[in-house]
């Protein structure tokens, strides 16, 4: 079940450092979260992004949806929070677009996955089919006036930050030297590569597959009240 998947990936971002969330309303399927951008050379670092993600009643097999609750700009972001990021599309390759269907969502993904890519999207702008047309013109001709309206963004967003909030440090992975002589090596190695400090871990679960559809006049009307 849908609930099910949801709930074990719930337990496991609430984990992690570079986001938090919370169940809006005790509601699964509609989560609070907010994305903390840990990389220093990021000009959106120190950022505090507060999103609101709705998943569908037939989740993993359609994707979520993704608003941040604030301005933020960006060339792939509209103006209402909206995001225009391959992942969150449709399973399939699309013609009119011309994504393929290895970029965009599929039932193997994850709640995780999709943050990750937010996040890396905020640093590698798509700026060839913009959300924000403005926003991509200014950071191909104007990159310093474009950083600092990102930065004017990111020192508004602290103010969402709870009291108490203490940045966390992205500590860089560190690779151990490994010994050829010892055969057993790679069998036994716990070595982790994600810089995100995300989890690895996946549960094989037998999902049901039943069909559902986002309210997306409920998620607008929460978008109003924020």
């Amino acid at each position: 079940m849908a609930e099910r998947i949801l709930m074990n990936e719930f337990r496991t971002l609430s984990r992690e450092k570079w986001v938090n969330i919370e169940l809006h309303n005790d509601d699964i399927f509609r989560w609070d979260v907010a994305l903390i951008v840990l990389n220093q050379e990021s000009v959106y670092y120190g950022g505090y992004f507060k999103a609101r993600m709705t998943f569908p009643p037939n989740y993993p097999y359609a994707p979520p949806g993704f608003r941040f609750l604030q301005p933020l700009y960006h060339p792939n972001i509209y103006a209402d929070g909206r995001l225009c990021i391959s992942i969150l599309h449709p399973p399939g390759e699309d013609e009119m677009s011309g994504e393929l269907a290895a970029e965009r969502w599929s039932p193997a993904q994850r709640v995780e996955s999709v943050l990750i890519s937010i996040l890396s999207l905020l640093d590698d702008a798509e700026c060839s089919s913009p959300a924000n047309v403005d926003a991509a013109v200014m950071l191909r001709t104007d990159p310093t006036k474009y950083h600092s309206i990102v930065k004017g963004h990111v020192e508004a967003s602290k103010a969402n930050r709870p009291p108490g909030f203490v940045m966390p440090v992205n500590e860089p992975v560190i690779t151990q030297e490994v010994d050829k002589e010892e055969p057993d090596f790679w069998a036994d190695s716990d070595v982790d590569s994600d810089v995100f400090g995300g989890s690895d871990s996946d549960d094989d679960l037998n999902v049901d597959h039943f069909t559902g559809s986002d309210d997306d006049d409920d998620d607008q009307e929460d978008m109003d009240e924020d």
